[in-house]
């Protein structure tokens, strides 16, 4: 009777040990860096998607002044300057990534509204559009095509969301989207 009794016991702790790991690394993934004013201030590019069904906002501080951030900002994107993040990564989630550079390409530091910053090889059509840029200050970009090409072709799935990227204060991005 008593093995019993501790068998139930200890079958009882996994469910919340699971619930409570994953509601952390939620919480985490939705606010990882940022503080409570930037999770509820308004920023640009906030209305871009008119009613969210998410919201995410990261934060990181670069010491380093915005003029010297910013042209690691606009070289960003797939076979551009990358995505900086850890090599590793890259190669398991985005083989066909090239890795991101580790210094200022010139020839990728003029980027205007309207510009198309690809995300994914050119098949896919995936990627951002540049809707703010107030150079050294903030990226606002778009972006309706990070799903398959055929589920948007043939209407199964859609996207609308927008990622801004400001060296005003380090670097700081909200995500804000959902399928409409």
């Amino acid at each position: 009777m008593r093995h019993t009794r501790i068998g139930s016991q200890v079958m009882r702790w996994p469910l919340p040990a699971l619930l409570i790991g994953y509601a952390t690394l939620h919480r985490l993934g939705q606010t990882y860096g940022s503080t409570f004013h930037e999770r509820h201030a308004r920023m640009p590019g906030d209305g871009i998607v008119p009613k969210p069904r998410f919201v995410i906002t990261h934060g990181i501080t670069i010491d380093a002044p915005p003029e010297d951030v910013w042209p690691w900002l606009v070289q960003m994107g797939w076979h551009r300057g990358g995505w900086y993040t850890a090599r590793w990564v890259d190669k398991l989630l985005f083989p066909a990534n090239r890795a991101s550079v580790d210094h200022i390409n010139d020839h990728l530091q003029d980027l205007h509204v309207g510009d198309f910053i690809p995300d994914g090889p050119p098949e896919t059509e995936c990627g951002f559009v540049v809707e703010e840029l107030e150079a050294p200050r903030l990226l606002v970009l778009h972006s309706t095509s990070h799903l398959p090409l055929e589920w948007r072709r043939t209407g199964k799935a859609s996207i609308d969301w927008t990622a801004l990227v400001s060296s005003s204060a380090g670097e700081r991005r909200r995500n804000r989207g959902g399928s409409p």
